[in-house]
């Protein structure tokens, strides 16, 4: 775990929101729910739906966020879904007690 990595991750506003919004799809992402579900994730098109940013701003938000290990991906098709990777932020959170 790349503390820099993580932290660069957590310094925007956008992607803190995200990591938000995938902490709870169901409520976050209600139109994928109707289509495919929630097993692999939340497809990048409805986050940049959400968001309301370009399709390119969303993919680097997504890839750092992976790079730190905050999400994982899975494709299907031509199709990417993000969900949060909560054993990540388990052992972010042990770091930040034993750090602080």
């Amino acid at each position: 775990m790349d503390q820099v990595e993580i932290f660069k991750a957590l310094s925007n506003k956008t992607r803190l929101q995200i990591l938000n919004w995938l902490k709870e799809p169901e409520i976050n992402f209600p139109g994928q729910a109707e289509h495919v579900g929630f097993e692999d994730g939340v497809c990048v098109g409805q986050i940049q739906l959400k968001t309301g940013l370009t399709q390119s701003t969303i993919s680097e938000y997504l890839s750092l966020l992976q790079r730190a290990g905050l999400v994982q991906s899975v494709r299907k098709g031509q199709w990417t879904y993000y969900r949060r990777n909560e054993a990540a932020f388990e052992t972010l959170s042990q770091l930040i007690l034993t750090k602080v």
